[in-house]
């Protein structure tokens, strides 16, 4: 089947490297920029990605390789789901095809793939910390090159970037930062700093003001000294008065804007001039997501990101109904739903999201239950904190993050949850080999990281009946924290009881007996041993597989079962083998001194790329063929 390649526009298809776009006149570039949104809308209606972001840096793209001499000039991306334009300008156009298809281009900056992407990223908020140390690493090298930080799409509420600014302003080293202020994140932005730029860019009277100071301005360009001076001591006095300045002058940046992020011309002579001011500076544009393509203009949350097929006119889907059969639901909108339920119930339950009530569902609890529903942006440091604080006045809080972004947060989760044994329910979305997002948002060290944690139940549901008792049960549970950690995409379909029952915390389940080797799996990825285990049944291999549920509390008495009747026990997890669940139970056999012998599946110790959940698990070895090429290693079976 032949891959669909978009087909570039005439300047575009001219366009190898950034020196190619330098070659053109000031004039033409509106033109690229029209050609580039083309592209990647062409682009991602076929092959699906991320939409909105890219769409709305466009000119902001195209300016900056135009005035500054990449790759010599570090421009450094933060997030990277603004990244498309850039890649397709610096040597990839013609491979974007691949774009976080398995073997093919990521979807994020990555130092590997191009000397064109300064710094990898993946989590938002890294670009001024990232920028301020290429600064001063050029200062101490005595070079010359130019240090440009992106920071947008809602990754200035992130912590980070502040304790980056206050180091900036006061190293006073030279770089400039890039607010591109487009309102969002995936969700809308929150918090009182969007309220503040969102307030003052829309402003009429700002706007007013700021056009009678510059039309002053210009009519005093040719009185005396002292005049110009007081000018220019007005200008800075109404900047700091009625613009987002006041903010970032107090942190020690030189503050430019808010300009309109659309007008590359403008843009394009903005950059050029702030080449030459030293120290560190900040340029707020202002930018619409998705500018370009109506329907992502309209829906911003919804256009994000795409993956499957789409009219490029219209914005309609083009995947044929499948046949009438309902698709399964999401793991995400199983738990969100289920929250809904037990809150309904539970006037004490609360939820709280770092920026993500659409991708861990919690859009129906903060629809229904306002007041006990808490977005409180890219902060999951914060977000931990305060649903510890929560739940020292009694609410039982439900933490919805996703496992790569709970990374952000350790500390917290020991110092404030664990220590203080507070009863915390951390709801992990994304566990496990996530797919196309690649390596910096796989969840494969939850387990690991928090089973080392004391005052914590780690557990994970195989199915999604499992999933809704096992936040029943951690509803109640007021002893510690509580993890329950889940995959990206669909449940079983199967049918689903309305009302809960309460599991046995610790205690896993026998799916099926078998002989000589037992698998123990934890999860979802169990569905990997009952296909694994139907293959060998026909080469008259009985298998046994037991759902653990828990990798801490272990359920040890349903080991010491399988010890005393097994030959070999084989573990799998959606998570490294390192630390992990099959080390957890490695550990205890090892203490039980039985000699059985403990072969662990996961991911091994590698950093794993993009491709499809299902060629990854395959890839590592811990799909069916992997389980089943296993249990003939260990039965000496040759086929």
């Amino acid at each position: 089947m032949e891959i669909y390649k978009p087909k570039a526009g005439p300047l575009l298809s001219e366009i190898n490297l950034p020196t190619d776009l330098k070659k053109l006149k000031p004039e033409q570039l509106q033109d690229v920029c029209d050609e580039l949104r083309e592209f990647i809308i062409d682009m991602v209606a076929v092959h699906g990605g991320h939409f909105g972001a890219s769409l709305g840096v466009i000119e902001l793209t195209v300016a900056l390789h135009y005035i500054y001499d990449s790759p010599k000039d570090q421009i450094v991306w933060d997030v990277g789901h603004q990244a498309y334009g850039h890649k397709i300008l610096t040597g990839r156009r013609d491979i974007f095809h691949t774009n976080r298809k398995y073997k093919g281009v990521s979807g994020f900056p990555k130092r590997s793939e191009s000397e064109y992407d300064a710094f990898g990223v993946g989590h938002s908020s890294t670009s001024i910390s990232a920028g301020l140390g290429m600064a001063i690493a050029r200062d101490l090298n005595q070079s010359d090159e130019k240090i440009v930080s992106i920071i947008g799409d809602g990754a200035m509420t992130g912590g980070m970037a502040f304790e980056a600014m206050n180091n900036a302003g006061a190293m006073e080293s030279d770089m400039l930062v890039i607010l591109n202020d487009n309102n969002m994140s995936i969700d809308p932005n929150v918090g009182a700093l969007k309220e503040y730029l969102a307030e003052i860019t829309t402003s009429k009277t700002f706007n007013k003001m700021r056009d009678e100071v510059y039309d002053l301005l210009g009519h005093l360009k040719g009185a005396g000294e002292k005049m110009r001076k007081a000018a220019s001591k007005l200008e800075r006095a109404m900047t700091a008065a009625i613009t987002p300045g006041a903010l970032f002058q107090a942190l020690g940046f030189k503050y430019y804007g808010p300009v309109d992020g659309h007008n590359v011309d403008a843009l394009r002579r903005h950059l050029e001039d702030l080449k030459t001011v030293s120290g560190p500076k900040l340029l707020h544009i202002v930018t619409v997501k998705g500018k370009g393509f109506a329907p992502a203009e309209r829906e911003q949350t919804k256009w994000h990101a795409q993956s499957s097929p789409f009219d490029k006119i219209t914005g309609k889907s083009l995947v044929k109904p499948n046949n009438g059969k309902k698709q399964p639901p999401k793991y995400q909108d199983v738990f969100g739903e289920a929250l809904v339920e037990l809150a309904a119930n539970n006037d004490d339950i609360v939820a709280i999201t770092p920026a993500m009530p659409s991708g861990s569902s919690l859009w129906p609890m903060m629809k229904t239950f306002p007041d006990r529903a808490f977005d409180v942006g890219i902060a999951e440091q914060h977000a931990v904190t305060f649903a510890a604080g929560l739940a020292t006045q009694g609410k039982k809080a439900f933490a919805a993050l996703y496992s790569t972004f709970l990374q952000r947060a350790y500390d917290q989760v020991i110092h404030d949850v664990a220590i203080q044994k507070l009863p915390v329910v951390f709801c992990i979305d994304r566990a496990g080999l996530v797919g196309a997002d690649g390596p910096t948002h796989h969840g494969l060290y939850d387990t690991a990281y928090l089973r080392a944690v004391p005052n914590m139940i780690v557990s994970s549901p195989m199915d999604e009946q499992e999933l809704r008792d096992m936040l029943y049960t951690a509803s109640e549970y007021q002893e510690s924290a509580w993890a329950v950690r889940y995959p990206r995409g669909r449940s079983t379909g199967m049918a689903v009881r309305e009302e809960f029952e309460k599991t046995e915390i610790g205690k896993g389940r026998i799916i099926k007996e078998g002989e000589k080797v037992a698998v123990l799996s934890f999860g979802p990825i169990g569905k990997y041993v009952i296909e694994a285990s139907e293959i060998l049944e026909k080469e008259g291999i009985q298998i046994g597989h037991f759902d653990m549920r828990y990798a801490k509390p272990l359920d040890t008495g349903m080991i010491d079962y399988v010890l005393a009747d097994y030959d070999s026990i084989i573990t799998l997890e959606d998570g490294t083998v390192l630390g992990g669940f099959g080390s957890a139970v490695a550990e205890y056999a090892a203490g039980k001194g039985t000699g059985v012998p403990v072969k662990i599946m996961g991911v091994p110790d590698e950093i794993i790329e993009h491709g499809t959940q299902r060629e990854l698990h395959d890839e590592v070895g811990i799909g069916p063929d992997g389980i089943v090429d296993e249990v003939r290693r260990v039965l000496n079976v040759l086929v």
